[in-house]
């Protein structure tokens, strides 16, 4: 399994230089069945990774371009009057894709925003009062411009909640930078990617993610992080229980990602700031950012109990 994952994340590294470790956490995310949001500048290759990681996994990719007159509908889809057979048919919106990049999600009002809750939280939408399943398996990766940008609105809580992981891709280091000038972006496109994971091998992939051996004294440990965000004055407020989960899963996934069958701290430790970073607010005494926190968290914890 281990070598099929690290095909997937070459293969995406091919349009998205010198970005393995973003690759990867894009790709634990997936593994473990939840949903991306990457905040960064324009231009840094949020639509590149997400369009990459549809193709090399072979699943069905829509793109949706957030706007300030963007409508639910827009999104999810709308029942349109055919003559022919005197009834209303249900056209299906952009959200019925195994892969759906919600691109500048923070750009749009929270009415539009709000419309993916159910979809994120339980793979189907509520369309004119009747359910209809989504595809599986269904992955959002939502791109967010920074909030001090012109045009933004916030993402609120209760969204941001609904994304495993947030992560940032930044600018590229001078080496990938040269080989990415060098080429001028005609070397390689994402249509030319191969597909790595069939549909069977991502669904066996997800399976033995569960199985993922966690010890009691990883348990402890994961406890303890959790129960300092809520302690520490520091942070405005902890992890819930929900993060808790989260963070348990990534964990896992992590480990197997790595060739292991069972977790160690270190999963914790790395998981830990893409899956904490949205869900954690720093306490108005504190100046810091919730990256900072987050060190301040890994430091002062202990791996093991004293």
């Amino acid at each position: 399994m281990q070598e099929r994952i690290d095909e997937a994340v070459r293969e995406v590294g091919k349009v998205l230089l010198g970005k393995q470790e973003q690759i990867r956490l894009a790709m634990c995310c997936l593994l473990a069945r939840g949903h991306l949001l990457i905040e960064d500048l324009p231009g840094m290759g949020k639509t590149t990774l997400s369009h990459a990681l549809a193709q090399v996994l072979g699943l069905s990719y829509n793109r949706v371009q957030f706007t300030s007159d963007l409508l639910p509908a827009d999104i999810l889809g709308v029942s349109i009057f055919d003559q022919d057979s005197n009834a209303f048919s249900f056209h299906p919106g952009p959200i019925f894709a195994q892969v759906l990049l919600a691109d500048e999600i923070n750009r749009t009002t929270p009415r539009t925003q709000s419309a993916l809750l159910e979809a994120m939280g339980e793979g189907q939408v509520t369309v004119e009062g009747e359910t209809r399943p989504l595809p599986d398996p269904f992955f959002v990766i939502a791109t967010q411009n920074p909030i001090n940008q012109s045009g933004t609105y916030a993402l609120p809580e209760s969204q941001l909640d609904r994304f495993l992981m947030r992560i940032e891709l930044g600018y590229p280091d001078p080496v990938a930078e040269r080989e990415m000038l060098v080429r001028n972006s005609s070397e390689v496109s994402t249509d030319d990617l191969q597909e790595c994971l069939s549909f069977q091998q991502l669904q066996e992939i997800r399976t033995a993610v569960e199985k993922v051996h966690t010890s009691g004294s990883l348990l402890d440990y994961l406890q303890r992080l959790v129960a300092y965000t809520r302690n520490s004055a520091e942070f405005a407020c902890g992890l819930s229980p929900r993060g808790a989960l989260a963070l348990l899963n990534c964990a896992r996934t992590w480990a197997l990602m790595c060739g292991r069958e069972h977790m160690v701290p270190e999963d914790l430790q790395k998981v830990l700031p893409p899956v904490a970073s949205h869900r954690l607010v720093p306490s108005s005494d504190y100046a810091s950012d919730s990256h900072a926190l987050i060190r301040d968290t890994l430091a002062n914890v202990e791996v093991i109990a004293t």
